[in-house]
Parts: C-alpha cells; structure tokens; sequence
C-alpha cells in the first residue's frame, strides 16, 4: 500500500509540472489578450480571467468522461487556439510593415473595450481547460487504483491527484500572467511568439481529436506517446527560445 501512494506522490509532482508548463501558455493568453486595455482594467481582466480558468477547469474535471468521450468540444477548443494564434501570427509576417503592426492591432483593440476583452479571454480559457484537463487524466489514468471510493467518474485517488494538479496550475496562472505582462512591455516583440504558442497547442488538441476513437485519424495512443510528448515540448521550447533571442527590448525599458 505505501508503494501505491509514493506513486502516486510521484505522480502528483509530475503534474505539477506539467500543469505548469499548461498554466504558462494560459497565463501568455492572458497576458497579450488584456495587453491593450488600461493598467487598472488590465489587472481586472487578467483576475476575471483567472477566476474563469479555476470555474471551467474545476467544471471539465467532474465531466471529464463528457470532454474526454465528446470530441467535438476537443475540436472546437483546437478550432480556437489555431484562430487566435494564426491570426496573429500571419498579420504580423505578411501584413502591413512591421513598424505598423502594433500601432494597428493597439487602434483596433482599444475600440474592443472591456468585457469584449474579458469575453475572448474566458473563450481561451475554455480551450486551455480541455487540454489541461485532458492531459491530467491522461497520466492520472497510468496509476494504479486507490483504496479510496469513485468521485467524479474516476478512481478517489486518481482524482485528487488530477485536483490537486489543476490547483497548482492555477497557482501558477496567478505568477505567471503578472510576470508575462511585464515582461511583454519590456519585449513586444514576443506577443508573436506567444501567438505562435498558442496556435502549437491548438494543434495539440487538434492531434487528440484527430486521435479520437470516433475519428480515427490516428492511433489513439499517440497523443499521449513518447514521440509525440517528446516533439510537442521541443517545438514548444524552440519557438520559445527562437523568440526570445530575435526579440530586443522596447525602446522604453532600454
């Protein structure tokens, strides 16, 4: 029995650190969706919008056997993320000239206004919770059953340890949001690169719903296999790091 809960103890430190790495991505969306409204509605925003990942997160967890059997609410959070990545992304390679982009998109995003921003916030948030979500239960699924009761459609012990994750990762959320708004003042370029982010893991949903016992497309075991694991953390960090390093900072925080 103290083998199981090392285990499990294991487990939940793993998941902490992949909620991490989830949470990064929320928080960015966070950070560069408010990033044109004022200092005091910004800050607003942002707890609005940590307020609404802690509901849809806690909300997928008790349906998680809906989310995880319906892969139409995978596609459309893949849907989302690929939109509001690409979008950004594609304006700011092949629009207008790159000394007019941010004056464009700060124009066009102040006529937004408030709950306009708040609401394609709570959207990403949505999408985030499916994949955050789904990744939790798919490491919880890997441990052994506990001697604790069924809650939410899963195994007692299983299931705290998906909840104790999701909280940590929200946490996180919390730290991460305010720490990327600064650093995006101080680096704007990087708003690209957060995009650019944000579409990568519209396409990881996009290869879980393409991997769904329905669909077909692909083996079902794949989202979830090494290789995968392995080259979605290493694009993930690649486009991280190339922005980072092409990125300077702002004129003001020189």
């Amino acid at each position: 029995m103290e083998s199981i809960w090392l285990e499990y103890a294991w487990a939940l430190l793993i998941l902490i650190g992949l909620e991490g790495l989830l949470s990064a991505d929320n928080a960015l969306v966070l950070a560069v969706i408010a990033k044109h409204l004022p200092e005091n509605s910004k800050r607003k925003a942002i707890n609005y919008g940590i307020i609404m990942a802690f509901v849809f997160r806690f909300v997928a967890l008790f349906a998680i056997s809906f989310i995880a059997n319906v892969w139409q609410i995978q596609a459309i959070g893949a849907a989302y993320l690929l939109y509001l990545g690409l979008k950004h992304v594609i304006q700011a390679r092949f629009g207008k000239k790159n000394e007019n982009i941010h004056k464009d998109d700060e124009q066009g995003a102040a006529g937004k206004g408030f709950w306009p921003t708040v609401g394609k916030i709570a959207l990403a948030d949505l999408a985030f919770a499916v994949d955050s979500i789904l990744a939790a239960v798919a490491l919880a699924l890997g441990l052994p059953d506990s001697p604790l009761d069924d809650f939410g459609g899963m195994d007692g012990g299983q299931f705290i340890v998906v909840l104790l994750g999701g909280i940590a990762g929200l946490i996180l959320i919390k730290y991460a949001a305010t720490w990327f708004v600064q650093l995006l003042a101080q680096r704007p370029a990087l708003e690209t690169t957060a995009y650019a982010i944000v579409a990568w893991v519209g396409v990881k949903l996009a290869i879980i719903t393409l991997a769904h016992e329905d669909i077909g497309v692909l083996d079902h075991d794949f989202p979830h296999s090494t290789a995968w694991t392995l080259i979605f953390y290493g694009v993930l960090v690649g486009i991280a790091l190339i922005g980072w390093f092409s990125s300077g900072k702002s004129n003001s925080a020189k």
